[in-house]
């Protein structure tokens, strides 16, 4: 399943910081920041529901995190 987040990830610099963490949660699943677009996009593909993980981390980091509706996702 492919999760969407809006988030407040700006730069690449911030992606790489933020990269072993997420890699420590999870370590098998594809997933990539968007910064161009203008919700900061994290797309998460994984099998199992990751989405309050993913919303914690980023959000002890300092940044903010949603996931998006269903609806939005296909926009996107």
């Amino acid at each position: 399943m492919i999760y969407v987040f809006k988030t407040s990830v700006k730069t690449k610099n911030q992606v790489k910081k933020l990269e072993p963490h997420i890699n420590t949660i999870l370590p098998n699943e594809k997933w990539n920041f968007d910064v161009e677009d203008c919700d900061k996009i994290l797309r998460i593909d994984s099998e199992e529901n990751i989405a309050l993980k993913i919303i914690d981390l980023l959000r002890n980091q300092k940044f903010c995190c949603e996931e998006l509706d269903e609806e939005i996702k296909e926009t996107i």
